[in-house]
């Protein structure tokens, strides 16, 4: 292969990859960045070896894996001059960390990667650092905070990048149901699955979110209809945390109808798939309001 066809063949890899990636095919964009991984490698490119190795590890940190990979991520950040490389190591750290839920961690490298994306002007960096800086204050319950770092990510982020926009606007909006701004979360909530759909891209956060409003407002057969999606969609991309909210919701929105027997099952499938010590836990969600102990971006 000539040097301008293995950066041809980098390039379609990466952006096939991304297009897996937007549409949750999580498996599938693992090996297509592997692919990538193993020609940087073979063409004995240092700067597309460490760009490679951010790409999937932000897949296996996704897929709940990847923490063998922080080790390196770091020393990636402490080595590299190029600045792709840093800024997706700081990144691929704090979504390490937040998906642990240790939210202090987690803003450091999200600070070093908001700053890198500020230091060389790219736009589409500061979104996404805004954007998990956001998803930090919201899982700490700063929702105005979190809502002004949203609104800002939507900002800056292209217009020529619709579906990152959408999971931008879906943040924003279930950050505004919770505030009790309902009209505008719906509105953000329904555009944000529109765009989604349109692009075949992965549609559960805003169909978990859309099923949590429709709770908050009593619209029961709504919810279930979105809660619904949201589980059979998390389900085909085996996406645990978003199975795991699709089951404390539906088995909320089955004990607000007065189907016992059903939210006993949803919440006895919760507890075995993720609390399988706790064997008291469908009993007590049965008689408190899960709403307020649930927070989907936390």
């Amino acid at each position: 292969m000539s040097e301008s066809e293995g950066v041809v063949e980098l390039e379609r890899l990466s952006r096939e990859a991304q297009r897996s990636l937007e549409a949750g095919r999580l498996d599938e964009a693992e090996a297509l960045f592997e692919r990538l991984g193993a020609l940087a490698r073979a063409r004995g490119d240092a700067l597309e070896i460490d760009r490679a190795f951010c790409y999937r590890a932000s897949v296996e940190i996704e897929l709940g894996r990847g923490d063998a990979r922080v080790s390196e991520l770091r020393q990636i950040l402490m080595r590299s001059a190029d600045d792709e490389s840093c800024y997706r190591a700081a990144y691929n750290i704090a979504r390490s960390y937040e998906l642990k839920k240790e939210h202090k961690k987690a803003a450091f490298y999200a600070r070093l990667a908001h700053d890198r994306a500020e230091q060389v002007e790219r736009p589409e960096w500061l979104a996404a650092s805004k954007n998990l800086r956001a998803n930090l204050l919201l899982a700490e319950s700063f929702f105005d905070q979190a809502c002004a770092e949203y609104e800002e990510a939507l900002r800056l982020a292209p217009v020529a990048s619709p579906v990152w926009r959408a999971f931008i606007q879906d943040n924003l909006g279930y950050a505004h149901v919770v505030q009790g701004r309902q009209k505008e979360g719906f509105r953000l909530l329904y555009e944000s699955l529109r765009v989604l759909r349109r692009h075949g891209a992965f549609k559960v956060y805003p169909c978990l979110d859309l099923c949590f409003a429709y709770l908050e407002i009593g619209r029961l057969p709504s919810a279930v209809k979105y809660g619904l999606q949201a589980l059979a969609t998390a389900e085909e991309a085996q996406y645990s945390e978003a199975i795991k909210n699709a089951l404390f919701l539906l088995g909320e929105a089955a004990n607000l109808g007065g189907d016992l027997e059903l939210a006993g099952d949803y919440f006895a499938r919760l507890q075995r798939r993720f609390y399988p010590e706790a064997g008291y836990l469908p009993q007590f969600l049965m008689a408190i309001d899960v709403r307020k102990i649930i927070n989907l971006k936390a």
